[in-house]
């Protein structure tokens, strides 16, 4: 069995939430990180949250929000080509 990759990530607040790394990988038309990873809680439907943020690989504590839509539709593609 495969062991979890987590991530421990603090909130403004000084919240310490834990968080299950689904994936991680660079694209190439952006030349940045990203980090696919879930709290393993569920919306009203049932379904997983997952989250996704830019990740600086020699900064462990830091993650910026994904802002454009162009970004955002280049990381759901690198995730459905993951999924095949």
């Amino acid at each position: 069995m495969d062991e979890k990759k987590v991530m421990k990530l603090t909130d403004t607040d000084g919240k310490e939430t834990e968080y299950e790394i689904l994936s991680a990988f660079q694209l190439a038309q952006t030349g940045r990180n990203y980090v696919v990873y879930t709290d393993n809680t569920t919306d009203e439907n049932g379904n997983l949250n997952v989250f996704a943020s830019i990740y600086y690989p020699d900064d462990d504590t830091r993650i910026d929000p994904i802002e454009t839509d162009d970004e955002w539709a280049a990381v759901e593609a690198a995730l459905e080509n993951l999924k095949e």
